[in-house]
């Protein structure tokens, strides 16, 4: 099967997540929407994004293609739905698409105006991801379909008697991981140790909780779920019902909650971040497509940061405080609740962000964990900061 994981419409809405990876490279429960198709349904995958990060994430085209819709997580039962789909027939949930099997013309035709598709509704719940809060909204669901889809008919690791572990049926650790003198309690939901991953002591942990292959929890954390912490992260302090892509830090004290971090994100020592407004009210994120600050119906909510943004030691963040890409926030106080992306300095105000300096930032953060900033990577970021650059009034 030749599988196409569209962004569609979506997009728009999941900035600035999505400044620098497709729809399905976000990360919601243990996997991404990717993995999580990859591991029920067999075959080549590749990507329908915009142009400028096709370079990195291209497109397959053959004389047969299933396209699915990359804000869809998959369950068992739609993914046999899809199998059975015939040329030009395709399935949709409460009228928003979610796959279609179409040839080279039919794709093509419908790339421009979304006709010639006959489409099926879908009649069983599914979870889509509409707005970046969604991620955190759906995460305790998608941990347990994670969780269950990657254990089945295996056998955990044995952990270390030092620990002390609640409900230890719900516990699931890969080869290699490290754990002594932690404490663990899977009573309200599974706990996913990946493969090299360390818990180091003193450690308490609520499930649903995901920690990813060769992350790191340091000494004396406190984490609550359902939180995810995505591979080679490094957390510490207090952090609830949140999420980090990869490849970021928030190893201190201080509390991050109802958050999302992307990838090559790091909060200094003592940064705080309030889910929570002081009067209940709900709360309100700032939406790139709209340009405004819309309601989300929810009363926690944290920060939404872009990748390789940086917060110095102290700094402080408001309830629903958007971030975009390769800023860098310090000084003490709250910034403002919408920072653009290549933004530098924080309640002070701001100022540019250079292009260069994120360059020679992230090259060295980058080759700490054996990783390149490589040509592509920094075409992406230009492409962002040109993208980006009506945002940034200072």
């Amino acid at each position: 099967m030749n599988i196409i994981l569209y962004d569609g419409q979506a997009r728009q809405d999941l900035l600035p997540l999505c400044f620098t990876r497709p729809v399905s490279e976000l990360r919601t429960g243990i996997l991404t929407i990717r993995e999580k198709w990859e591991h029920r349904l067999v075959g080549t995958y590749s990507w329908k994004t915009e142009a400028y990060l096709q370079p990195k994430y291209p497109t397959h085209l053959t004389s047969d293609n299933w396209l699915i819709m990359g804000n869809v997580c998959p369950t068992n039962r739609l993914v046999e739905q899809v199998r059975l789909l015939n040329n030009g027939c395709g399935i949709s949930y409460q009228g928003y698409p979610v796959a279609a099997r179409l040839d080279e013309t039919l794709l093509a035709a419908y790339l421009v105006n979304e006709a010639n598709v006959q489409w099926t509704e879908y009649s069983e719940p599914l979870e889509l991801v509409q707005y970046s809060w969604d991620l955190i909204r759906i995460n305790a669901n998608q941990l347990q379909q994670d969780f269950d889809l990657l254990t089945a008919n295996r056998e955990s690791e044995t952990l270390s008697l030092t620990n002390q572990l609640i409900h230890p049926e719900n516990i699931f650790a890969e080869p290699g991981v490290k754990m002594e003198f932690a404490t663990i309690n899977a009573t309200d939901g599974p706990v996913f140790l990946g493969r090299d991953a360390e818990v180091m002591e003193g450690s308490l942990i609520r499930g649903p909780f995901a920690l990813g292959s060769q992350a790191t929890v340091n000494m004396g954390s406190k984490i609550y779920g359902a939180t995810t912490i995505g591979p080679n992260c490094k957390v510490g302090g207090e952090i609830s019902q949140s999420i980090l892509m990869g490849f970021s830090n928030k190893g201190h004290d201080g509390f991050l909650g109802h958050s999302v971090l992307g990838e090559w994100c790091n909060l200094g020592a003592g940064t705080n971040v309030s889910n929570l407004k002081n009067s209940y009210e709900q709360v309100r994120i700032w939406n790139y497509r709209s340009q405004r600050f819309m309601k989300t119906d929810l009363q926690f909510g944290g920060v939404i940061m872009g990748d390789h943004s940086k917060a110095g030691i102290n700094a402080m963040f408001n309830t629903g405080t958007v971030v975009g890409v390769g800023c860098n926030i310090h000084g003490s106080g709250f910034p403002r609740q919408f920072v653009p992306s290549f933004a530098d300095g924080g309640p002070g105000g701001f100022k540019l962000h250079p292009l260069k300096t994120v360059f020679n930032t992230a090259g060295r953060v980058m080759e700490r964990r054996n990783k390149t900033l490589t040509r592509v990577d920094e075409e992406i970021l230009s492409h962002v900061f040109e993208q980006t650059a009506p945002f940034r009034r200072f």
